[in-house]
């Protein structure tokens, strides 16, 4: 049968490592499969930002209503953001990053 899907497919050759890849469960992996599993990382990868988040905050000692104030966003942002609702994009993400790489200098940079 010839689906949409047979771009999915791996190509067979001898430079594949053996015992990596299943080729039998990849070739009788179906639509529905993978769309579960589509579902699945989705969530994981809202979960995984929102950890992300909270982590951030929690290592520096702020409380949720502390922490927006520092960063000067809405709390209700901040509570969407750790809650997996949404996720910090463009500046937002940036200082996320650097709060969690150089805290000292982020929060010096913030007074």
């Amino acid at each position: 049968m010839n689906t949409n899907l047979d771009r999915f497919k791996l190509p067979r050759t001898k430079k594949m490592p053996v015992g990596k890849v299943d080729l039998v469960k990849v070739d009788a992996t179906t639509a529905s499969q993978i769309r579960r599993h589509q579902r699945v990382d989705s969530l994981q990868a809202q979960a995984d930002g929102a950890a992300y988040v909270r982590g951030i905050r929690e290592r520096l000692g702020f409380s949720q209503s502390e922490f927006a104030a520092r960063i000067n966003i809405p709390l209700d942002t901040l509570r969407n953001w750790e809650q997996g609702k949404r996720k910090p994009t463009g500046a937002a993400s940036a200082l996320l990053k650097i709060l969690d790489k150089a805290p000292k200098a982020a929060l010096h940079a913030l007074v």
